[in-house]
């Protein structure tokens, strides 16, 4: 899977996809369903990097101690909105504000659309904002009519 990072501007970003065909109704939803699950985990604050404790302790995490005010000592890190996905041909794109979000999300998508193109749908390519000149935004409601409200 190719990846390229494009003009990018985390409380307005457009992630482009683009399949080796034409997806199905079944590979639509595996997309869709990963991207789901990164949202809502980002709407929850799950891609704070500045409460990496486990991550910082190591391999050896046995018995470690953990700091339940660590979350709180931290600055919010919170997603806010994501479109509606929409699909031309072997293209898809959804829009987001990823908030405050860090950018440890960012590679947690990728690790999980690499590890989807491997085993279910073949993505040929992923564009981490930008426009394509084909399919102009300005096309689309996603962000005037996006799923979820903050």
């Amino acid at each position: 899977m190719h990846i390229q990072f494009r003009e990018f501007n985390p409380f307005d970003v457009w992630i482009w996809l683009r399949f080796t065909t034409i997806p199905s109704a079944r590979e639509r939803q595996y997309v869709e369903e990963v991207f789901n699950s990164w949202f809502y985990l980002g709407k929850l604050g799950a891609f704070n990097a500045e409460n990496l404790q486990v991550q910082e302790t190591g391999l050896e995490i046995s018995y470690m101690n953990y700091d339940v005010q660590g979350y709180d000592k931290s600055l919010l890190a919170l997603m806010h909105n994501m479109g509606e996905f929409e699909y031309e041909g072997e293209w898809a794109r959804c829009w987001f504000d990823l908030g405050t979000s860090d950018a440890i999300a960012i590679d947690i998508l990728i690790n999980a659309l690499t590890q989807l193109s491997e085993e279910y749908v073949t993505i040929e390519a992923l564009y981490l904002g930008g426009e394509n000149e084909d399919w102009p935004v300005e096309d689309s409601d996603s962000r005037a009519y996006s799923i979820y409200d903050n």
